[in-house]
């Protein structure tokens, strides 16, 4: 009932776009802003430990909008631009292998603060646009880190240490493992991950960020 009443009041007060506030197209995200999104080069960002990094993005004006509006202000809608971006990057990058998808997780507690996790929004629309398996059953965040974007590499990785576990039993083994995330800063995060999934033996990895921060 709820989103047949918002598709009627669409109808009636046409949508305005969340970045340029126009209302020609009755989209969260018209056109024009989702074009002026820039594209990086189709090649790593870093390779860590074998594993390949890949930034779809750079983290700034549009871009740094459309994550913060997902992330901060729940508008879960956006989701599906970010994962669109992203797969549309991911598909130049010509892999040819088959993924599961798994996004970066959120602590239980402030998953429940937030109501949601945002990543998962995002990789549930990436996998619709990809056909891939989201798989969240991998891994889990058991440690509550301290915000990331006050604090420099060293602190990143002392902040992310034993701040993950890996379930390996929940991993298809005929797939392999497209690790998603929003911001790629220093690559701390991926590294903690890489690191745990390395402890288990599983290599088969790639990780894609919707941006870069540099």
């Amino acid at each position: 009932m709820k989103k047949f009443l918002n598709i009627f009041l669409d109808l009636i007060y046409k949508r305005r776009c969340y970045f340029c506030k126009k209302s020609f197209e009755n989209l969260i995200m018209c056109s024009k802003c989702y074009d002026s999104l820039y594209f990086n080069r189709p090649q790593a960002r870093i390779i860590f430990n074998g594993v390949n990094i890949f930034c779809a993005g750079i983290y700034e004006k549009t871009m740094q909008k459309l994550i913060r509006g997902i992330k901060y202000h729940k508008k879960k809608d956006l989701a599906f631009y970010q994962a669109k971006f992203m797969y549309e990057y991911f598909k130049k990058l010509n892999l040819n292998k088959n993924y599961q998808v798994v996004p970066v997780p959120l602590y239980s507690k402030r998953q429940k603060e937030r109501g949601y996790n945002h990543m998962e929004l995002v990789a549930e629309e990436f996998c619709k646009l990809s056909g891939m398996t989201l798989n969240t059953n991998i891994i889990k965040r058991i440690k509550n880190t301290k915000p990331q974007y006050k604090l420099n590499k060293q602190e990143r990785l002392k902040n992310l240490k034993n701040a993950f576990s890996i379930e390996k039993s929940n991993i298809n083994s005929d797939l392999d493992i497209l690790i998603i995330d929003d911001i790629f800063t220093t690559g701390s995060t991926f590294e903690s991950m890489i690191d745990e999934f390395h402890k288990k033996n599983v290599y088969n990895i790639t990780c894609l960020a919707a941006a870069s921060a540099n």
